[in-house]
Formats: C-alpha cells, structure tokens, sequence
C-alpha cells in the first residue's frame, strides 16, 4: 500500500536561464538526494512548466510541518548550497495539509 503524504511543501520558481542546465544538475544530484535522506521526508518531486510561470516546481512530501525547520533539513540544505553564480527569481514556498482522502 502506498503511504500518501500528509503534507506537502511546494516550492516554485525561475533559474537564470543562461545557467539552467547548472542549476538543474544541482538540484537533481546534490540538493534533492540530501533532502531525501532527512527524516520524514517521503518523496520529493521536480517538474518544469509547459505553460506560464514560474517555470519550475519541486515537491517534497512530508510525514509532519515540521520536518522543513528541522535540524536535519536545515543541515541539508547548508550541505547543498546553490552554486554562487545561478540567480533564481519568482521564489514562492508554500507548506500545504492534505484534507482529502
């Protein structure tokens, strides 16, 4: 059976597109693989829009909120940083809890 989330952390946003591709290699090799090692942390997601904006979306599914302020997570994402030349913009996060099923 698989375990649906409770909640949800989305985070949207523009790369600088002159250095998508680094931005990209980053996220998907080094960023997400250290959120996922981050108790409570199930699942984690990126897709890139086909219509409109911002072009990016990740989606981290979480057992509990507060799983992002967490040590761990905040430990992640200090390991990870985001390489110093890759500007992002349109940064929009957003935490959401599953009402239905």
């Amino acid at each position: 059976m698989v375990k649906l989330a409770k909640y949800l952390y989305v985070v949207k946003l523009d790369a600088d597109p002159e250095k998508e591709k680094q931005f990209n290699e980053w996220y998907n090799k080094e960023h997400i693989p250290a959120l996922l090692k981050v108790p409570g942390v199930i699942s984690a997601s990126r897709f890139v829009s086909l219509e409109g904006t911002p072009k990016y979306i990740a989606i981290y599914e979480l057992d509990n909120p507060n799983v992002r302020t967490s040590e761990a997570w905040k430990k992640a994402v200090e390991m990870t940083p985001r390489p110093k030349d890759v500007t992002i913009q349109n940064l929009t996060r957003n935490l959401y809890e599953r009402i239905y099923p």
